[in-house]
Parts: structure tokens; C-alpha cells; sequence
């Protein structure tokens, strides 16, 4: 399926301003801490001392200004990006739901302009879609077997992974916290723009295993899909990898005991790492062309009438 040239360019133009939004609140954080240092700092995990400045934005906000940002090229370059665009606007519809409950203007204000631009790329993908033309017209191309296969195998790992761990911490927290930690209450806290945690693990979980079926079946839309969830998985334990060497090799935080390295945590963010670049570089290469239709039989010349009428 291909997209129709107003879809392309109306998608292009939702998923920058979906890129713009996040850019702006992280422009704003600049501002207010001083310096990118600290802005990486936070989106690390670090907890400064109490003061008037903090940062409203995590990693996940520069992860998905970067996404959506990828999707407007591919919605202005190419008349396949129906893919691209559904994935972006789901995955951002997924993880704004939150927000339009959480305290505060601007980031309801912010939830709600993100799930409208969201659920418009959704719209714009599906309204735009049209078959090709002609048998002559290219069609996006399948990614091959053997690296969609592997692509898939660590994004299945990484989603079992992740939901592991989730219902790890969930079982050890009573009833009010485990909720909170879904819903974002006021006992999960965090910066304004964060996505609750239980609820942003269940949006990663269906989104790697989507792109690993999607990969199994070397499907057309595997690669934007799959670079989507690839980035993410990439950003996610990058992020958990230097909160953890903050929290047990940071020179300024100071313990009555230092806690025990979590040995379980360290893993799955290393592994969370290391599969989300893998994967990106699986997908990122060029995909298997399609084989050639068949060469159509000659047609047969029809016997001559029986008995032959005159002057044949």
C-alpha cells in the first residue's frame, strides 16, 4: 500500500509539529537548569537537591522528538510511509493517555496537543492509504529473512524481558503503589512530562512483541516499525545503564550504606542496549527484492474448424 500525496504531505506535517513539541519544552529545560550537563544528568536519573529548577522532560521526550522527526522526512521523501506514520502516532497516543489525567496545565496541555497530532497520524495513515496504481508501480520491499528473523528473536527476548521485571516490582508493592505506578498517582513521582512506569513498560512490551511478529513474518511495514521499537529499546537502556553507574559510581551522592549492585538491573539494561542496537543495525540495511512474477504462457493458436468451410 502507498500513500496518496496530500496524506504524505499532511503526515509530514502533523509529525513535525509532533516533533516541535517535545523540542520546545526541551529548550525550555535548558533554560531553566543552565547547562546540557545537567539536563543529561536528569534524563539519567540523577536527583538534584531541592530547588526551584527541574526538569519537566525525560529521555523518552527527545527519543520521540527524534521519531517523529524521522517520520516527517520519510512522509516528504517516499510514498511509502504509511508504516512509519501509524507506528509513530500509535506509539505516541500510547504513552500521552497519561497525561490527560495528570496535575498540572502544561503538561495536559501538552498531552492533549501530542494524543490529537498522534491519533491524526493514525487517521492520516489509514484515510491515505491507496493500492498501487499498476503492476509497474514499486512497492516498499520485505526485509529479508535471516536478519528480520534475528531482529525478531531480540525484540521477543526484550519484551519478555521487560515484563518480567515489571510484575517483579509490581508483586513486591501493595495495592495503592502498584496502581499508581500505572496510572501515575501522586505517590509515583517524577518530572511533569514522565510517562508512569508500569504504564510506559506495557506500551514497550506491545510494541517490541508487534515488531517481532511483524519480523517473523518479514511483513512490509517490519522496518519502520521496527526501527521505532529498535530506538526505543536503545534509548531506554542506555538510560537505565548510567542511572545505574550514577547510583553506585556517582562521586556526588552520598549512602549511610551503599546499596548492593543490582546485578538482575544491570543486565537487562545492558541486554535492553545492546538489542536495541542490533536491532536497528538488522533493519537498517536493504531489504530482499521481490521475485519476479512468472512469465505468462504463450497463448495457443486455436485448431482450425472442422469440417473447414469454404475458402479457408
Amino acid at each position: 500500500m502507498t500513500v496518496t500525496r496530500p496524506a504524505r504531505l499532511t503526515g509530514g506535517a502533523l509529525a513535525a509539529v509532533l516533533a516541535l513539541v517535545p523540542f520546545v519544552w526541551i529548550l525550555c529545560d535548558l533554560a531553566a537548569l543552565g547547562s546540557p550537563e545537567d539536563l543529561f544528568r536528569s534524563w539519567a536519573g540523577h536527583r538534584f537537591r531541592p530547588g526551584p529548577a527541574r526538569a519537566a522532560t525525560t529521555l523518552l521526550d527527545p527519543l520521540l522528538c527524534l521519531a517523529a522527526a524521522g517520520t516527517a522526512l520519510a512522509a516528504l521523501r517516499s510514498r511509502h510511509a504509511a508504516a512509519a506514520l501509524a507506528a509513530t502516532g500509535a506509539v505516541t497516543l500510547a504513552v500521552r493517555l497519561p497525561g490527560l489525567w495528570a496535575h498540572g496545565t502544561g503538561p495536559l496541555v501538552t498531552a492533549l496537543a501530542e494524543t490529537a497530532l498522534g491519533a491524526g497520524l493514525l487517521l492520516t495513515a489509514l484515510v491515505g492509504r491507496r493500492p498501487p496504481a499498476g503492476p509497474g508501480e514499486p512497492v516498499p520491499t520485505r526485509p529479508r529473512p535471516a536478519p528480520a528473523a534475528a531482529a525478531g528473536v531480540l525484540l521477543a527476548v526484550a519484551a519478555v524481558v521487560l515484563l518480567t521485571g515489571e510484575v517483579d516490582r509490581v508483586t513486591g508493592l501493595d495495592l495503592r503503589l502498584a496502581v499508581d505506578r500505572f496510572t501515575g498517582g501522586r505517590s509515583a513521582l517524577g518530572p511533569a512530562l514522565g510517562v508512569p512506569p508500569g504504564w510506559l513498560a506495557a506500551v514497550l512490551v506491545a510494541l517490541h512483541l508487534t515488531a517481532a511478529v511483524s519480523a517473523f513474518t518479514t511483513a512490509r511495514h517490519t522496518r519502520p516499525l521496527g526501527l521505532l521499537a529498535g530506538g526505543l529499546l536503545l534509548g531506554t537502556g542506555l538510560a537505565e545503564l548510567t542511572r545505574l553507574a550514577r547510583l553506585h559510581l556517582g562521586d556526588d551522592i552520598r549512602y549511610v550504606t551503599a546499596p548492593e549492585p543490582d546485578l538482575a538491573a544491570l543486565a537487562t539494561a545492558l541486554y535492553c542496549a545492546l538489542a536495541g542496537a542490533a536491532v536497528l543495525a538488522l533493519l537498517a540495511g536493504r531489504g530482499a527484492p521481490d521475485a519476479a512474477p512468472a512469465p505468462r504462457p504463450a497463448a495457443a493458436t486455436p485448431p482450425p474448424p472442422y469440417p473447414r468451410p469454404p475458402g479457408w
